[in-house]
Parts: structure tokens; C-alpha cells; sequence
């Protein structure tokens, strides 16, 4: 039985076999999470960015892609590229955002990795609501965890309180 966790904190602190980079489609590092994963990581994650990039392109939204973690405390980290809020498109941003959670997680197991953690994919700038983000996210990570037997503990790590709230109240029904 796979467990799922809440914390708030810094998902670069985070010991798991794998974290989740909420990434942009260029791989190359940017501002919120990617930004901080790609400094506290070091050189090493964005070296394999690269050759990821030189050997497929870009990432597309709802992909993932495995690299190394460099000098974090993960062994792996898993990028992963959320969808841009938009309200006339939400039925199928859900399903891009679910995706993320999907790939993340089949990589994961791929990778024989037992424990994930994940922050809030798309709720900073991408400006993806926070309720819904954690509906989808929860609702994914339930589903597949059921089907898989393999991981041992999801982690859901959110740097602020107001996410933290919101997955908490979620997890508690």
C-alpha cells in the first residue's frame, strides 16, 4: 500500500528517490521551483537538460522527462512541464496537468525509485487555481498508485500555506 504525504517546506530539502521539477518546456531552468531545483541542484542537472534537448527538443506540456539530481538529496528528478492556466480551456488543461502527474509517476517506477515528492505543478506562475490543481493532482496520484504497487510513498510538498491548507482539507475527506 503506497502511502501519501503532506508537507510545506522546500521540495530542494526533500530526501526522496525522486522529486518533481514543475519545468518549462526548454529544460533550461527558470524562475519558482525550477529555478530553486536548478540552483540547489547544481550544474549537473542542467548538463543532462541538455542533451535531453539535444537528443528530443523541447518538453511538451504534460511530459516528462528523468535526469539526475545532482546535488540535492533526491536521486533522480523528474521534469515535468505543467499546462498555462487558461479558463475557456480548463477541461483540457486538467487532463495536461493530470498528465504531468501520470508520466512523472510511470517514470518513477521505470526508474525503480520507491518514493516521490511533487510540488504544486502550475499554481505559481502559470497561474493554474489552486483547488483545482490539487483535485486533479490528488485524484491522479490516488488512481495510479492503486494500479501500482511498487512505490512506497508520494509526497506532496507545498511551499506555501495556502496550497498546504487546500491539501490538507482534500487528503482529510
Amino acid at each position: 500500500m503506497t502511502a501519501i504525504a503532506l508537507l510545506q517546506g522546500d521540495i530542494t530539502k526533500i530526501e526522496a528517490d525522486a522529486i518533481v521539477n514543475a519545468a518549462n518546456s526548454s529544460l533550461l531552468g527558470g524562475g519558482g521551483v525550477d529555478g530553486a531545483i536548478h540552483r540547489a541542484g547544481g550544474s549537473k542537472i542542467l548538463e543532462e537538460c541538455r542533451m535531453i534537448r539535444a537528443r528530443q527538443g523541447k518538453c511538451a506540456t504534460g511530459e516528462a522527462v528523468i535526469t539526475t539530481a545532482g546535488n540535492l538529496p533526491a536521486k533522480y528528478v523528474i521534469h515535468t512541464v505543467g499546462p498555462v492556466f487558461q479558463k475557456e480551456n480548463q477541461v483540457k488543461l486538467e487532463a495536461l496537468l493530470a498528465n504531468c502527474y501520470h508520466n512523472s509517476l510511470s517514470l518513477a517506477v521505470e526508474n525503480q525509485c520507491k518514493t516521490i515528492a511533487f510540488p504544486n505543478i502550475s499554481t505559481g506562475i502559470y497561474r493554474f487555481p489552486k483547488l483545482a490543481a490539487a483535485q486533479v493532482a490528488i485524484a491522479t496520484v490516488q488512481a495510479f498508485i492503486t494500479k501500482s504497487t511498487t512505490l512506497e510513498k508520494v509526497i506532496f510538498v507545498c511551499f506555501d500555506e495556502e496550497n498546504h491548507t487546500i491539501y490538507h482539507q482534500l487528503l482529510k475527506e
